[in-house]
């Protein structure tokens, strides 16, 4: 006999399932398709970290298999070697996506680092060359929610992106399929200008697209395509690089490394564990198999092209020399008097020569006869850099992120002009790309460009190294998405320490703890600021918040009351901290919009917080946060002009 009545909805079954990204609203119509021609919205080439985590973050934000094509050469995504690497700032941006959780179990935690360098041992029988360890120290990390390095296999993170893409798309990485050609057709299509012709299984196709995106490395299609030439130096060094399961007495192997000895240089990169148990290491050897002569340098300052070209092909030859035993003939000479090799019934997990190219793009973007850009290229595509800073699939999975939210705002007609928003991610990322290669040239000159390594970069130097590294330090300059008025952020905030996470405009805004007011929950600000392509208004209240004249309620009255109606629905979301504890006043003391616009995003912030931004709890600010996490704006409590001002500049304005 039933002793209760059960009744729900139809949406009961979504709750059993796994939670899903809302898509950012559409403005737009969608595309017609005739049926006849195969027509996308986004073309991206290459499923590479950088090429499937734009494939992820724009199916995420809403566009489905209709809309969206990713397509790579490879019929599977990587099973050895490539990057390796993941920095703090890509640890808070995969954080936000749901997506860490198996790189911090799984992954290795980079924790000390050591240098070894060369001695002369005064044993009976005579000197003998050899390494010691003249220092261990702790890896330095800047402020970070994720303050950390971690070190797991570059087709594991592909794959994480995949399964996760796979909730939103049925298709998926289209493999086996390679780009051909790409170029601009605005007669043809205005609509769909970009031609790209792709060859799947022997069978060539031509598909059009509003915008493509080029994910396909160094050798870069779509590069060549645009017409965008590599700027930059490409060194003679040759490396090795090899992941092997180490039989070894070397005692830091399980450190990452830097070893400077008289036979050269190789950087210990300790890796995860595998599924025997075993866990990697990787070395980077550089090799003295075939040093360039004097010769080979003079072809090089000479200059012609038919000269440069020779030289280019002994650089081929040379690195066609590279082989595992030449990579640990010359590893067992540096790592002397240890000794290492694989491990017995092991197998070498994968090796690559190298030349160390530190190079960018003149052009990250390609145009349309009408200004608009169409064609962009992230990752490998537009910079190459020594891996010696760890940043390859660091920078580019942040290339990614930066033009993905612009792509949808553009397509969804979210933004007042798009070619200008697009325009943006030139502007940003070149900059950033250019300041990798500085810094990549400061450190490979001070530390490996020659066998002793024992200039160790300037202190600035390092302190910006350890900045840029993490991604934490990353900043864009005064532009359409950042004011830089130091006449307004001056009057609002009481301090300049930016690395320590003070607000300043064009940073990413730092992670901090808080209070969820409605049930005392702990919480940490980012777990509001989630990669689902949303803007962000964060609320800094003063302590006038109970005051119904003052400047806190008035502001958040007007905000909710005046600014926020002006723009698409679910695009700009309202964060509010206060300063004056969790059980000090109920909601009926504070405007009742607090509870209708924010109530699971109103928080308590201590004075700690408070200080960190670099806010006095008796003035207040407003901050406005971009889609990516990174600050557009600063404005005075009071200044709700400022932030509709920001705004009206570049969001689409429906009121």
């Amino acid at each position: 006999m039933s002793v209760f009545a059960e009744q729900s909805t139809s949406l009961r079954n979504r709750r059993v399932h796994p939670t899903l990204a809302q898509p950012l609203p559409r403005l737009t119509d969608l595309p017609h398709h005739d049926g006849l021609h195969e027509k996308y919205e986004v073309v991206i080439c290459g499923a590479g970290p950088a090429g499937s985590f734009l494939n992820l973050l724009l199916a995420r934000y809403g566009l489905g298999d209709v809309s969206l094509l990713c397509i790579d050469a490879k019929p599977a995504s990587v099973k050895t070697g490539q990057a390796d690497g993941l920095a703090a700032r890509t640890l808070e941006v995969l954080k936000t996506l749901d997506l860490v959780d198996e790189i911090q179990n799984h992954g290795f935690h980079v924790s000390e680092s050591g240098t070894w360098n060369s001695q002369t041992s005064d044993a009976a029988d005579g000197p003998s060359p050899g390494i010691k360890r003249t220092e261990v120290r702790p890896v330095q990390f800047s402020p970070a929610r994720l303050a950390q390095a971690i070190t797991i296999h570059q087709g594991r993170i592909e794959r994480i992106f995949e399964e996760d893409l796979l909730k939103y798309s049925k298709r998926g990485v289209e493999r086996s399929s390679r780009l051909v050609s790409v170029h601009i057709d605005e007669d043809g299509d205005a609509e769909f200008p970009v031609v790209a012709d792709i060859e799947h299984e022997g069978i060539q196709r031509t598909v059009r697209t509003k915008y493509l995106v080029g994910a396909d490395g160094a050798h870069s299609v779509v590069r060549q395509s645009m017409g965008s030439q590599m700027e930059g130096d490409t060194m003679d060094d040759i490396w090795g690089v090899v992941d092997f399961v180490a039989d070894t007495d070397f005692p830091d192997i399980r450190r990452h490394c830097e070893i400077h000895s008289d036979a050269g240089n190789i950087m210990v990169i300790p890796r995860e564990q595998l599924p025997t148990g075993d866990y990697l290491s990787r070395l980077y050897v550089q090799t003295k198999e075939d040093v360039p002569t004097d010769a080979d340098k003079a072809i090089v300052s000479d200059g012609s092209a038919d000269k440069l070209r020779k030289y280019d092909y002994k650089l081929k030859e040379r690195r066609s020399r590279v082989s595992p035993e030449t990579i640990f003939r010359q590893a067992d000479k540096i790592f002397r008097p240890y000794r290492i090799c694989p491990k017995k019934g092991t197998e070498i997990d994968w090796w690559a020569a190298y030349q160390i190219g530190q190079r960018v793009a003149k052009e990250f973007l390609q145009k349309d006869l009408k200004g608009v850009p169409r064609v962009f290229i992230v990752g490998d595509a537009c910079h190459t850099h020594s891996p010696k800073m760890g940043q390859g699939m660091n920078v580019g999975i942040m290339d990614s992120y930066n033009v993905a939210w612009k792509l949808m705002y553009s397509i969804n007609g979210l933004v007042e002009d798009a070619p200008k928003l697009l325009d943006t991610y030139h502007t940003e990322r070149h900059e950033i790309a250019d300041k990798l290669i500085e810094l990549d040239q400061k450190v490979y000159a001070s530390r490996w460009a020659d066998a002793t390594g024992k200039e160790r970069p300037h202190l600035q130097t390092m302190i910006e190294v350890v900045s840029f590294a993490s991604g934490c330090g990353i900043e864009y300059n005064k532009g359409l998405l950042t004011n830089r008025e130091k006449e307004i952020t001056h009057g609002v905030l009481t301090s300049t320490d930016y690395a320590a996470g003070v607000l300043r405009e064009g940073r990413r805004i730092l992670d901090v703890q808080t209070i969820r007011f409605a049930d005392g929950t702990p919480r940490h600000l980012h777990d509001d600021l989630l990669s689902n392509g949303r803007l962000r208004v964060i609320v800094l209240a003063s302590n006038d918040l109970l005051d119904a004249a003052g400047v806190s309620a008035s502001t958040l009255i007007n905000l909710c009351g005046s600014v926020l109606p002006q723009y698409p629905p679910k695009v700009i979301e309202l964060i509010i901290l206060q300063p004056l504890g969790l059980h000090s006043f109920e909601w009926v003391d504070i405007p009742a919009c607090v509870k209708k616009e924010a109530e699971m995003r109103f928080h308590v912030a201590d004075a700690a917080v408070y200080a960190t931004y670099g806010v006095d709890p008796a003035i207040g600010a407003l901050v406005v946060v971009r889609p990516d996490g990174y600050i557009g704006t600063i404005a005075h409590l009071g200044d709700v002009e400022r932030v509709n001002s920001y705004l009206q500049r570049w969001v689409k304005v429906i009121k």
